[in-house]
């Protein structure tokens, strides 16, 4: 059999964000979708339709668990495309869905099917790359993950325009089926047979030990956690305040992608100031940011009854997510800092605990929304104190151990 020609620089980049994307395409896509599967699929309580959201993830927890280990042990390549077979399949299963209880099967296998790349495609760019070079190669792919949020819901709108909200899943069935034969025809398995690592239950269940006594990094998976569980709850919520509280309809997806863009910006101004005030300070800094604004537009909720003027919280918004934007990077890479070397498992644990806490907090969260946007500063508000408390400690020990 021929050798498969090594991928250039562009087509490598390009192959890894398609494939890397689906889970931002996941969530942001379906939020236009909202408010008319409420109607199609016939759900008597509004906040019922949230949960289309942190199901995704839920999915996405329990597969990151084993998306790691399998991957050591089998190979990169194989858990990638299996991952994407099981995203196609979820997909399926949503777009024929009749009633929410069927949509919420297919979104939650969607989300277990999704972990396969996420994961393992990160193990396969380590293994070919390294220093520099690997950090190069990051740097693009994020730079293009930073749109996938910003235009997928104009991408989701620009779907249902044509077909309905099938269509969306129909995207989804288009964009994992090009990554699964792009990736298939194209790309190799780059862990060698003599790297990979047999599934030992005696040795995971000793090296995840060794993860969660280390206090340190379970404070920064905590305040992972209750980050991305503000985030969780904008999304779930996202099209009903525009919708309800400022009766924006198409216009969406545009003021949706404006206040994504503070995250975007917050990553790209991470990268220029982490190495002059290093990642602790600035995530210091970024909760404390987010609790100032936070109880800033919780008062101007409450002093509008709930509505406050539509350019004070685009206004707040925006810095809301430029802090927390700072804090999803540096509190996970502060994680990872302390992993030596049960990194790979250490990743995968960090990530779907992180992610099982926000979808705690955005179920917990979510049903008290009452066509405010009082429930989502809340949120935000108490995302940030658990974080500050959190930090702080983990720097109580850190001193102690010195």
């Amino acid at each position: 059999m021929a050798k498969r020609p090594a991928l250039g620089m562009v087509e490598f980049v390009l192959l890894f964000a398609l494939v890397n994307c689906l889970v931002a395409l996941g969530l942001d896509a379906l939020l236009p979708a909202m408010r008319m599967l409420e109607g199609a699929l016939n759900v008597s309580d509004p906040n019922r339709i949230q949960l289309v959201i942190p199901i995704f993830i839920l999915g996405a927890v329990f597969g990151e668990i084993i998306a790691g280990p399998l991957a050591d042990a089998y190979g990169r390549k194989v858990v990638i495309l299996v991952g994407l077979v099981i995203f196609c399949l979820g997909s399926i299963i949503s777009m024929q869905a009749s009633s929410l209880d069927q949509l919420l099967l297919g979104r939650i296998i969607q989300g277990f099917g999704v972990s396969g790349p996420k994961i393992a495609s990160r193990a396969m760019i380590r293994d070919q790359y390294s220093g520099d070079a690997m950090a190069r190669i990051m740097s693009f792919i994020f730079m293009i993950f930073i749109l996938v949020p910003m235009i997928a819901p104009a991408i989701g709108q620009w779907a249902i325009g044509i077909a309905g909200w099938q269509a969306i899943f129909v995207m989804y069935l288009v964009t994992a089926g090009s990554g699964f034969i792009w990736l298939g025809l194209r790309q190799g398995e780059t862990l060698p047979p003599e790297k990979k690592l047999p599934i030992s239950p005696t040795t995971l269940a000793a090296n995840i030990g060794l993860i969660v006594r280390n206090k340190q990094v379970v404070a920064y998976t905590i305040s992972v956690g209750f980050v991305f569980g503000g985030v969780l709850n904008y999304l779930g919520t996202a099209q009903a305040i525009f919708f309800d509280v400022y009766d924006i309809d198409k216009q969406f997806p545009l003021y949706y992608a404006i206040l994504a863009g503070g995250i975007g910006l917050a990553f790209f101004a991470n990268s220029q100031l982490v190495t002059r005030y290093g990642m602790h300070r600035l995530a210091f800094m970024a909760l404390w940011g987010s609790i100032f604004f936070s109880l800033i537009m919780l008062f101007a909720a409450i002093l509008y009854s709930g509505s406050p003027p539509f350019s004070l919280f685009m206004a707040g918004g925006f810095c809301i997510f430029f802090c927390n934007g700072f804090l999803f990077g540096n509190l996970n890479t502060m994680a990872m800092d302390l992993m030596g070397r049960v990194a790979g498992l250490g990743a995968s644990v960090v990530s779907s605990c992180s992610s099982l806490i926000g979808v705690g907090i955005a179920l917990a969260i979510g049903p008290f929304y009452d066509q405010s946007v009082i429930p989502l500063y809340f949120g935000f508000l108490i995302s940030g104190l658990v974080g500050v408390t959190l930090l702080t400690l983990s720097a109580r020990l850190e001193r102690a151990e010195v």
